[in-house]
């Protein structure tokens, strides 16, 4: 039974910063972050819509959408680095980070230069970027030596502008010159936001490998236009002529057919990870060195316009979940594609990839060790995720149950202002059922004006547990 909403700020603040200190400390930190100089400072200037919320039209192919113009214009000053390199373009409402994760790892499993491109970071921006062998955030060092001999170049571009260019836009070009420099192989490239009018949508069917949508649901009703057809039709804006499309899912069937629709205009091929063909079960769930892992079986055997096929047994995924194996078998699928197009990549590689890949802050179980440097009971199951729409906290619910960590549970949460809070609340309280509620407050891209304050957030569980008949004190 849930027995009370607790809403003492001072300690879930308290233990929401020891776990971002600790998690900070045990993955290096913010160390490299202090050698950054000017280039932090800089970014700090520019229009930031992470902090401030996305406009409404925003991301839509419209007059209120995004000026992909001024993104080109800004590239063509800096040398177009994007036609440099082959692009793999993931949109999704949900899955593209760790699609990109899987892949990113399937290429460099086979000794390729990757270069990866995420948004947004958990602890410091350089996350956003990977490059090289390790898959690590790109280093301080060349992150500023490749601002620095850019900087002349932006300035320009943001006078030519009038100051419109956004910090997620510089950010973006300044990914594009550190692949090119570093001579990838492959960039694997993650939107922003829907698809279309996203700051990296500038690729254009020439360099373009492949796109691939992972998911399509109710985040950025706004920004999108307000329905999940008008967020379909963004996503699909990814599509390039000629080139294949690779489809997660599942979809709903009159949104499957805006994708494929866009698909037919282009002349792409499309491969669904949903096809009849394509098989993926979970056996069971293991522990290695105190964090679980699931044991899956992925089977893909698809004959259409571009065939593929592959079988992987007891693959051991980090990533946790129903949804994690999707998104596994929709990497597959992608890396399958590239091989059909004439990339070497050998089914170990793929299973090494899949099985080496971990990301902080997808349902991720920190060690014993790990919760002790927290300075936090050794013996407590602390599980980190970022869940925070009703999808994602139907995934996260679904990974608790199938962990059963033992003990009580607690939830701790924070989040923006502008999601579905009174349906994220519902669904995780329709769950395993937690025993203490912590509500907090965080900081979003470094500020507070999208944040949830913990007194609303009090309102919200309060109603979602009222509906659900769930007693409960405060």
């Amino acid at each position: 039974m849930l027995s009370r909403f607790p809403v003492s700020l001072s300690r879930s603040r308290s233990l929401v910063h020891r776990v971002r200190r600790g998690l900070s400390a045990m993955a290096g930190g913010f160390g490299e972050d202090a050698h950054l100089g000017e280039f932090s400072e800089y970014m700090e200037r520019l229009r930031n819509y992470e902090r401030s919320g996305v406009p409404r039209g925003a991301g839509t192919d419209s007059d209120d959408g995004f000026d992909l113009g001024r993104m080109r214009r800004l590239l063509r000053r800096l040398g177009d680095p994007h036609t440099h390199f082959p692009v793999v373009h993931i949109a999704g409402t949900k899955g593209k980070g760790s699609t990109a994760a899987f892949l990113s790892n399937i290429i460099r499993e086979q000794g390729y230069r990757v270069g990866c491109y995420t948004s947004p970071h958990l602890l410091t921006i350089r996350e956003r970027i990977s490059v090289g062998e390790t898959g690590g955030p790109v280093s301080s060092a060349l992150l500023r030596d490749i601002f620095d001999n850019a900087k002349e170049a932006i300035d320009q571009s943001i006078e030519s502008e009038d100051g419109a260019l956004t910090h997620f836009e510089v950010f973006t070009a300044l990914s594009y010159l550190i692949f090119s420099r570093e001579n990838v192989d492959v960039a694997i490239v993650e939107a922003g936001l829907g698809g279309a009018r996203d700051a990296t949508n500038i690729i254009q069917s020439t360099e373009l490998a492949a796109s691939v949508i992972t998911t399509v649901g109710k985040e950025h009703l706004a920004a999108l236009g307000g329905s999940l057809q008008s967020i379909a039709v963004a996503k699909s804006g990814i599509i390039k002529q000629g080139r294949p499309a690779i489809i997660g899912g599942p979809f709903s069937s009159d949104i499957e057919k805006i994708i494929r629709d866009r698909a037919l205009l282009t002349q792409s091929p499309v491969i669904s990870a949903c096809d009849p063909g394509v098989r993926s079960i979970t056996r069971c769930i293991g522990w290695d060195c105190g964090k679980p892992y699931q044991r899956s079986d992925i089977i893909i055997k698809v004959s259409n316009d571009i065939p593929l096929f592959i079988e992987l047994y007891d693959v051991k995924l980090q990533l946790l979940g129903n949804h994690q194996c999707q998104n596994a078998v929709t990497a597959c699928c992608t890396a399958l594609c590239l091989r059909e197009l004439g990339w070497d990549i050998s089914d170990s590689s793929i299973q090494a990839g899949l099985e080496k890949t971990q990301l902080p802050g997808r349902s991720q179980f920190l060690t014993r060790e790990e919760t002790s440097v927290l300075g936090l009971d050794g013996a407590s199951s602390i599980l980190v995720d970022g869940a925070h729409t009703e999808a994602s906290a139907k995934a996260l619910s679904d990974v608790i149950e199938t962990v059963k960590p033992g003990g009580p549970l607690a939830l701790v949460v924070g989040m923006a202002n502008d999601k579905e809070h009174l349906a994220f609340a519902e669904q995780l309280l329709s769950g395993p059922r937690p025993d203490i509620v912590l509500l907090t407050e965080a900081s979003i891209a470094g500020g507070s004006s999208r944040s949830m304050p913990a007194s609303s957030l009090k309102d919200v569980w309060t109603a979602a547990a009222d509906s659900q008949g769930i007693s409960y004190r405060i």
